[in-house]
């Protein structure tokens, strides 16, 4: 399947920013399952200074910093994408959790460190007692690890309602299971944090996925959004996506972008500006499928 992305992000500061500097993450990933055949960022005001790269997770990252003073700030992201799923793994052929570790030591060191570093939690999925007795009802050590893993995705998809309004970027995610509201970021931290506090390798991922309006609705541009879930890692699978929000595997029509540790390592856009006073922010992301 063929995929357009256009992600475009207006910041308005009530006062000029004088100075500011930003790291972008907006590049989709090119992966085993998805091609990239074209991406374009543009930046208004332009950047005086910009540099592109890779982070520590293997991200595209843009580095930039704009010295006129404005008042505005638009990020314009442009991207066609191919995506070419493979068969799905089966859940009841994966390891058992108590072989996990063993599966871990069995595989290339640099793998080996990757895959560490994704069983550890981070600042935004430390498991409370509560969260880990959830964790443990799907998983046991004799299960296989996929067929547990598929297991807590269906179960937050039933267990928790989206709720746009019940949450934003800084509810910690005691506060999401307590609640059982909240939006496809908080479902993919506490997926994270239920598989970390079992030792399970995790990742988040961000990115993209093709929506559709209601029945006898048109479709409207820009009122799609950027869609965020997770991956597990198994010896014989590697990394395998589910999708809490919809509960569902993570397949064709999703659009990775970054993986990271949890979503303070690959917000789209995030830095530091002098001056500004206060700000709003208006996202408009349309995904349309053109093959």
């Amino acid at each position: 399947m063929m995929f357009d992305v256009d992600h475009k992000t207006h910041y308005r500061y009530s006062l000029p920013v004088v100075q500011s500097q930003h790291m972008i993450h907006m590049t989709p990933r090119t992966t085993r399952h998805q091609t990239i055949v074209h991406h374009s960022l543009m930046i208004e005001p332009a950047p005086s200074m910009r540099q592109e790269g890779l982070d520590v997770f293997g991200n595209r990252l843009v580095f930039l910093e704009i010295e006129v003073p404005h008042k505005d700030l638009v990020v314009h992201a442009r991207s066609t994408v191919q995506t070419h799923p493979g068969p799905p793994a089966d859940p009841s052929l994966s390891v058992p959790l108590a072989c996990l570790d063993k599966g871990i030591a069995g595989i290339d060191r640099g793998d080996a460190l990757d895959v560490i570093r994704h069983q550890c939690p981070s600042r935004l999925t430390v498991a409370s007692r509560e969260i880990m007795d959830y964790a443990r009802s799907s998983f046991h050590p004799d299960r296989p690890l996929l067929e547990a893993a598929a297991d807590l995705n269906r179960r937050i998809f039933q267990d928790f309602t989206f709720d746009a309004t019940a949450t934003d970027v800084s509810t910690p995610i005691g506060e999401v299971f307590k609640h059982r509201r909240g939006v496809c970021q908080d479902f993919a931290h506490l997926a994270l944090t239920c598989l970390r506090a079992v030792r399970v390798p995790a990742r988040y991922v961000s990115g993209y996925i093709l929506t559709q309006p209601p029945p006898g609705q048109p479709r409207l541009l820009g009122a799609d959004a950027s869609h965020a879930w997770f991956s597990v890692w198994s010896p014989e699978a590697g990394w395998t996506e589910f999708d809490p929000t919809n509960g569902v595997s993570a397949a064709g029509e999703h659009i990775a972008v970054a993986y990271g540790r949890d979503f303070d390592d690959v917000s789209p856009i995030n830095g530091v500006i002098l001056g500004g006073g206060e700000h709003t922010v208006s996202v408009a992301v349309d995904v349309v499928r053109t093959q």
